[in-house]
């Protein structure tokens, strides 16, 4: 029953919907939305929209629900009876599956029984007479069929080597008879990798065939031959120029590959490069295709082109690498620049060269090489060209960077792997780049050649750093002639060789204008002038300054660290050594001992001088050793140690370095024995001078007397003294002064315990000795002096109270007396105690004679 539609007459009992399969078979279908919709449509149209308060009436839900039933009933039973009839077909299906199944497993079975016996009969071998299979025929077993196989394949292959014959016996009557090769042409023509390779292979048989059959066409060497042989016939048959033939088609074959090759390459088609390097490859072993592959390279056009600029570094740059207190400004720009092309180029090249070429190892070696020996080399000579006009220091500078920035491009190329990427490189390709590397700086590293250019880069620098000193030391007086004159004439000798070969290189005429104005202002001079002795040098000039040694050991620290990445292994104690030589030669000979010889030149003049010597020359002692400290230093903890892979250069350095800090030091020591003899000699001298009345005044002297603080020899020994001692805490520190100090303390003591031995002292007179003794001892406990030293020192004050005390406090004093032999002791000896007693005026009394007899 259908609803009324809006425009029909609406009926008293409307009908409930009607439904089919269609509407409970979508997969939205909700049971309790089906059910509310049955409700929606009984329920009459006023009631649904709430107008007054009605009864509810249930008879429109009771008929819409009973309709619905029914209608499901009748719906259930269609579905019942399709159901029905599914299942019975489902049935009937199975039923022919299984009879299915059971025909397929029949013949697999006796598929699989065929075979097994087919295996059988393969691998059995037959004995005397003929098998019988399972369906009754004969079987002469599974070799047999190998056999004939294999017989029919080496058929095959005489098929096809007879035809080849043919073909090449047809070509060479061709190109014998008639001067052409027209089989081979139509091949060429024909295209294709297999048509190539086989014009290639063909062409190059009759090459060996026209060897021998034709040897005529290959002994001359002005084109092609005629003439006429006469033949059975009675004709004559024209000969061509078999070689002139093939090789003018071989050229026109590879050529077309060459071009082909070049084509694929503009077009980045790498399978057809691959197929005509292996074409080339069979026909010529691939030397034309690298050889137009590298040659023709885009990157080497641009670099020949570019060959010919100038080094880009400016002036400024230039004179910073020529300078040698400054830092190194790195790898000449222009040299950097294809050095980083280079790093690209190959690393995008070497992807291309794996894709085109089947043996791209050989195709890369040999990229590798043009790189290396024509573009790298080229543009590293102009560099080295560019630095030798500025320096040698700014040549050594440019090859050390040049040779660091190769070696890391070398490197990376060997971590990027190039064609095994993004492995590393192949032990082949490895060597290669090393070996390049290694090629290319050996015009400069052969041999000795490095480390001379690096001693005489140094050796100038110092004789100019030097020249002011070693000129100063060649202008002062030298000491008489005599044993110390003739030590020290082999450092004189260094000496003058060095100033000399400053100035030499000065006026050379292959000294470069940045070189010589370099050597100038390391000098701190301005001009060389036409006269060595128009140059002006200063007192500062001949003294060490430890400034000047530290530039010394920095360029020289340079100079080991350029050897260390230049220089072999094997060579780098070798080369150590020479630097050793040189630092040992011009550091410890010339400077040092040249400034300890002109000290003790000093100090040998004035051990018999008058007047009050002139002390300036020991302060010379402590630059002396803290240069020798430093470059001591330096040796052991750097050059020793780059040598100890060569035991026997090893021990001659470690001897070298001993001679020479013993010569520095035994001059040392012999400067402050000298300096002991020429203060020894003075205060000697001066004691000599005290006049009698010092230690015996009148009596009309006694206000005088104290008034006064010493005597005028007091005085001036003191003073002395104590300059002496400010000058020796210049030169000397810790336990070196404390020794100096005391020995010399000791000699003073000594000199004066002698001293007042020799003067007879009345009663005002002790009072005077009293005062110099303490002033002596004041003096002399200001150094630094051992615990020792200074027990005795302090004995020299008990001899002042022996001259001012009575009988009683001697005899007092006299029980305290040691019995031992006279001489520095802690304590007075009895036999200088009674010397010093008999001096008094008052010696004669009875008191103190009473004292003298108890002794």
């Amino acid at each position: 029953m259908e609803r009324a539609g809006p425009g029909s007459t609406r009926t008293l009992f409307p009908k409930g919907p009607s439904f089919t399969l269609k509407d409970f078979s979508i997969k939205d279908f909700i049971v309790r939305d089906f059910v509310d919709s049955l409700a929606e449509t009984a329920v009459p149209a006023n009631r649904r929209s709430g107008a007054g308060q009605q009864a509810f009436d249930p008879k429109p839900l009771i008929r819409t629900f009973e309709n619905a039933l029914s209608q499901l009933a009748t719906l259930s039973e269609e579905l019942q009876e399709k159901e029905s009839e599914l299942l019975s077909q489902v049935r009937r299906a199975e039923i022919q599956h299984n009879q299915t199944l059971d025909t397929l497993g029949r013949k697999l079975d006796q598929s699989m029984e065929q075979f097994e016996a087919l295996d059988l009969s393969l691998h059995e071998t037959p004995a005397s007479g003929d098998a019988l299979d399972r369906s009754g025929r004969t079987d002469t077993g599974g070799n047999v069929a190998v056999q004939i196989g294999e017989r029919l394949e080496e058929l095959d292959r005489q098929r096809r080597r007879a035809l080849d014959a043919n073909f090449l016996i047809q070509c060479w009557m061709e190109v014998s008879e008639t001067g052409r090769i027209t089989s081979l042409e139509e091949i060429q023509r024909q295209g294709g990798a297999d048509n190539k390779v086989r014009c290639a292979v063909i062409a190059r048989q009759l090459m060996r065939i026209s060897q021998r059959l034709d040897p005529a066409s290959w002994d001359q060497t002005n084109g092609s031959r005629g003439g006429a042989v006469a033949n059975g016939t009675g004709k004559s048959a024209e000969k061509h120029n078999t070689r002139e033939v093939l090789e003018k088609f071989c050229e026109t074959l590879e050529q077309d590959l060459l071009k082909q090759f070049n084509n694929s390459y503009r077009r980045q088609n790498f399978d057809d490069m691959m197929e005509c390097s292996k074409v080339l490859y069979d026909f010529n072993g691939g030397a034309s295709v690298i050889a137009v592959f590298v040659n023709q390279h885009q990157f080497f056009i641009d670099r020949d082109q570019l060959v010919t600029d100038e080094v880009t570094m400016d002036g400024q740059l230039w004179d910073q690498l020529a300078d040698p207190d400054s830092e190194p400004p790195g790898v000449e720009p222009s040299l950097q620049s294809l050095i980083d092309e280079v790093k690209i180029v190959m690393q995008e090249e070497s992807f291309i060269i794996k894709r085109a070429f089947p043996y791209y190892e050989t195709v890369l070696i040999k990229f590798i090489q043009r790189v290396f020996q024509q573009s790298i080399q080229q543009r590293l000579e102009m560099v080295l060209d560019k630095a030798t006009t500025v320096s040698s220091l700014a040549y050594l500078r440019s090859l050390h960077a040049s040779r660091s920035y190769i070696s890391a491009l070398v490197e990376d190329l060997k971590a990027h792997g190039l064609t095994e990427h993004p492995e590393p490189a192949s032990a082949q390709i490895s060597q290669t780049l090393d070996q390049q590397l290694e090629e290319l700086f050996v015009p400069y590293l052969v041999g000795n050649s490095y480390i001379e250019r690096e001693r005489r880069s140094l050796e100038e620098l110092f004789n100019s750093l030097l020249f002011k000193f070693n000129l100063y030391h060649s202008r002062r007086k030298k000491a008489p002639s005599g044993f110390m004159a003739a030590i020290a004439q082999q450092g004189n000798q260094l000496l003058a060789s060095a100033k000399d070969a400053y100035l030499q290189r000065l006026e050379s005429s292959d000294l470069t204008p940045t070189q010589k104005a370099m050597m100038l202002r390391v000098a701190g001079i301005k001009d060389s002038g036409n006269n060595k002795n128009d140059i002006e040098v200063s007192e500062e000039d001949g003294v060490l300054s430890v400034a000047n040694a530290k530039r010394i050991m920095t360029w020289l620290a340079e100079s080991v660290r350029r050897a260390l990445d230049l220089s072999s292994a094997s060579e780098i104690p070798k080369d150590v050594n020479v630097l050793l030589q040189q630092l040992l030669t011009t550091v410890g000979q010339v400077y040092v001992e040249t400034a300890l010889d002109a000290a003790l030149d000093a100090a040998t003049a004035q051990e018999s001088a008058k007047t009050e010597p002139d002390m300036s020359y020991l302060p010379s002692i402590r630059p002396a050793v803290t240069i020798t400290n430093l470059m001591s230093r330096f040796i052991s903890a750097v050059l020793i140690r780059l040598a100890e892979g060569n035991t026997t250069v090893r021990r001659n350095m470690d001897a070298q370095t001993k001679a020479a800090i013993d010569a520095i030091e035994k001059k040392t020591n012999s400067i402050t024995r000298s300096t002991m003899d020429v203060v020894i000699n003075y205060v000697t001298r001066t004691l000599s001078q005290q006049k009698k009345v010092d230690f015996r005044p009148r009596d009309t002297d006694l206000e005088t007397i104290v008034d006064s603080l010493q005597t005028p020899t007091c005085l001036t020994i003191c003073t002395f003294l104590d300059k002496v001692a400010t000058a020796a805490a210049q030169a000397l520190d810790g336990h070196n002064l404390e020794v100096f100090s005391s020995e010399l303390a000791l000699a003073v003591h000594q000199l004066l315990f002698e001293h007042f031995k020799k003067f007879q002292v009345n009663a005002t007179g002790g009072l005077m000795v009293t005062k110099d003794i303490a002033k002596y001892v004041s003096t002399m406990k200001e150094w630094p002096l051992s615990r020792d030293v200074e027990g005795v020192v302090e004995v020299l004050t008990e001899i002042g109270y022996l001259f001012i005390i009575g009988p009683e406090a001697l005899r007092e004093r006299s029980r305290n007396m040691g019995s031992g032999p006279s001489g520095p002791a802690k304590r007075l000896q009895k036999a200088d105690f009674k010397t010093f007693v008999q001096r008094r005026e008052d010696s004669g009394s009875v008191g103190i004679q009473s004292v003298l007899a108890a002794l």
